[in-house]
């Protein structure tokens, strides 16, 4: 798997796999989850009760957050390099097959995952997610702001981060959250670090990624595209992923903004499992 970038030049990536932290948790097929920008397992704390009687949870750390590497070198960090690690990870866990769900930045990862290798897996679930920019002028000016955003992050430090990132308006309905849920959320943004974020952005921002818009018709697992209805931003992205989705299925839920597995975890869940359940009984 060589994405390459806009000029068409593949970026060598690492010989070897990097060791993702993952934890493992939960009865029943195994579902591999994957957390947003600034994320960690820690992510999913809300949804993993409601989650485990139905399903063994494996939630990753991805490079460069939480627990897992946060190495020097760009090349790790390339969403090619991401799909290599997660490949790594399940032939180490011998896992043939996995169910996959990814958040905002993990949807989007998870997406390359199941272009990469639709034959390891058996639904996909995006939520808050988008297959990247189409166009190369778009994807060159979100690069710009990402690499911008990246020096900054390491030129303020780690708190002035976490908070300018809290502060955007994608994240304007957090406000909702009660004071203890939003405390949670900066502490476990905190545990991060600078240099991780800023590579993470330089390697898997939005603008660094190949658009896969035009793979999505070929993506014929049964999947699940969750958005808050109050992001209006995903919801458009979303609606039109579904189109071009063979085998799609869209949800909005109410009162909740982009991180709707936060905000709404109740929602989110019985959507999650509802789904999962379907497509159990489709295949006895």
């Amino acid at each position: 798997m060589s994405f390459g970038d806009d000029r068409g030049e593949a970026h060598a990536a690492p010989r070897y796999p990097q060791e993702l932290y993952v934890e493992q948790v939960g009865h029943g097929p195994p579902l591999l989850i994957l957390h947003g920008f600034t994320g960690s397992t820690a992510e999913w704390d809300e949804v993993t009760p409601r989650l485990t009687p139905h399903a063994t949870l494996l939630k990753v750390d991805l490079l460069g957050h939480g627990r897992s590497p946060a190495p020097a070198e760009l090349d790790a960090y390339r969403m090619e390099q991401a799909v290599t690690d997660l490949l790594a990870l399940l032939d180490r866990e011998r896992l043939e097959r996995v169910a996959l769900l990814g958040y905002s930045m993990g949807g989007r990862v998870a997406l390359h995952l199941a272009a990469a290798a639709p034959e390891r897996i058996t639904a996909l679930i995006l939520a808050s997610a988008s297959p990247g920019l189409a166009e190369a002028q778009e994807r060159a000016a979100r690069r710009a702001s990402d690499e911008a955003l990246a020096d900054r992050i390491e030129q303020q430090g780690l708190a002035w981060f976490v908070d300018e990132w809290a502060s955007i308006p994608l994240f304007a309905s957090q406000a909702r959250l009660p004071s203890a849920t939003r405390e949670a959320l900066r502490a476990r943004r905190m545990r991060g670090t600078a240099h991780g974020y800023a590579q993470s952005l330089r390697g898997m921002g939005t603008g660094h990624q190949r658009s896969l818009w035009q793979a999505l018709p070929r993506l014929t697992m049964p999947t699940l595209l969750i958005t808050g209805a109050l992001d209006q931003k995903f919801v458009a992205i979303n609606t039109q992923m579904a189109e071009l989705l063979p085998n799609a299925e869209h949800v909005r839920i109410a009162e909740a903004g982009h991180t709707v597995h936060l905000e709404q975890p109740q929602a989110f869940c019985e959507v999650v499992v509802r789904f999962l359940d379907q497509g159990r009984n489709k295949n006895h």
